[in-house]
């Protein structure tokens, strides 16, 4: 088995250093204040250690717990690549961000459209569970930046829909889960038509060998590889108890369990029909729950993650779809009620607490 590549830069980024001001980096006023007006004031390790390098065109390959805010490392620096250029130069789509589920992608996507609501710059999130109809008028269209799905925009791509002629920055966004879910031939291939010039920004909370192997062919020689915090553990402000019972006790110990928590609670199964069974039981006894996986339509899914956001369920119960990609503020409490396969997926799951410096 051969080595992985070696890359022109390796930088570890400690976990405690001192966060900058957006404003000390050199972009434009305009979306400073778009950043200011959604909260974003000073930087957090990962976006101080990536976007001087994004900023100045490097390519990129970065590793960093979940939670630590990779979003705005990539759609700062592509913002402020598209952030001053005429609407007659704007024309087609200049950046791509390949994410592994729909969830992400629609979070992605809503963080971008919050930052360009008075900007020239146009987005769409492409993904499978709705019609395509909308998608293909948004990809003809050229609109400047379309976060997608690699199986959804591969569908688009046999009808020769998107034009990526013009593509300046490609982004991966969790690019192990992506292996992991079998979507990497798809990727290569998306990658195979896109112009060789451009920037490729890679990130990801783990970045294991065969990652890495494989990202030799995507980026440049000379990507700056950078680490933010340990590789491959989770986050240190969550705290870890076990408690061991039988099956059959478990059900009942949750609910006694959740009836004593005060905030949100991810409880995670390896099993979509499993899921479905703990938030029948766990509804039956009292507890405002509903279940996400990826057997649930588009529509039974925004409703299950947004009810869980509002406050209308106080428990979500998920498969390994909500591992990644589920960013909602407070979740208290994460319950492996089934042991995941992978020590990668444990560290997923249990990030979706303990985040932005929040413990866990």
């Amino acid at each position: 088995m051969p080595p992985p590549p070696t890359y022109s830069a390796r930088e570890l980024a400690p976990v405690d250093v001192a966060p900058v001001p957006f404003s000390s980096f050199d972009v434009s006023p305009s979306l400073l204040q778009g950043m200011k007006d959604m909260g974003y004031l000073e930087t957090r390790p990962v976006q101080s250690a990536v976007i001087p390098y994004a900023l100045a065109g490097d390519d990129v390959l970065a590793s960093a717990e979940t939670g630590s805010g990779k979003t705005i490392a990539f759609v700062l620096p592509i913002l402020h690549r598209l952030f001053n250029v005429p609407d007659q130069q704007l024309a087609g789509t200049r950046a791509l961000i390949l994410a592994p589920t729909r969830e992400l992608a629609v979070q992605i996507e809503d963080t971008i459209q919050g930052l360009t609501y008075h900007t020239n710059i146009t987005s769409a999130a492409v993904y499978g569970g709705v019609p395509m109809d909308p998608q293909d008028r948004a990809l003809r269209a050229g609109v400047s930046i379309v976060v997608a799905t690699p199986g959804r925009l591969m569908d688009h791509m046999r009808s020769a829909t998107p034009d990526f002629g013009r593509l300046e920055v490609l982004v991966l966004d969790e690019a192990d889960r992506m292996m992991d879910m079998g979507f990497w031939p798809d990727v290569q291939r998306i990658v195979g038509t896109l112009p060789t010039r451009r920037q490729t920004l890679l990130f990801s909370a783990t970045l294991p060998d065969e990652i890495m192997r494989l990202a030799k062919a995507i980026v440049r020689p000379d990507a700056r590889h950078i680490q933010v915090g340990r590789a491959g553990g989770p986050a240190l402000s969550i705290r870890h108890i076990v408690h061991a019972m039988a099956a059959s006790e478990k059900v009942s110990w949750l609910a006694k369990f959740l009836r004593g928590v005060h905030g949100p609670t991810l409880v995670f199964l390896r099993r979509k029909s499993g899921a479905d069974r703990v938030a029948r039981d766990l509804a039956r006894l009292g507890i405002k729950a509903t279940a996400l996986h990826g057997d649930r339509s588009q529509g039974e899914r925004t409703a299950a993650v947004e009810g869980f956001r509002s406050g209308k369920y106080t428990v979500l119960v998920a498969t390994d779809l909500a591992a990644r990609g589920l960013d909602i503020d407070g979740i208290t409490y994460v319950v492996n009620f089934e042991v995941p396969d992978t020590p990668e997926s444990y560290v997923h799951r249990v990030g979706r607490t303990g985040r932005d410096r929040a413990d866990g």
